[in-house]
């Protein structure tokens, strides 16, 4: 019983945590892109030198 009053807390603070990473990444727009993450993701390096030289 009397591991609770070490897990408790520690399961608080890891959820205040983790609450305020997410909030730290929304309030500096990490999610407005998503589309082209994950386009970015398909094309190797050598590609994107290739479409920059096009442009």
């Amino acid at each position: 019983m009397s591991i609770l009053l070490l897990l408790i807390p520690a399961a608080l603070a890891l959820g205040l945590l983790g609450m305020a990473g997410f909030l730290w990444a929304l309030k500096r727009n990490q999610f407005e892109d998503l589309e082209g993450a994950a386009q970015r993701v398909l094309f190797d390096d050598a590609d994107a030198a290739l479409r920059a030289r096009r442009q």
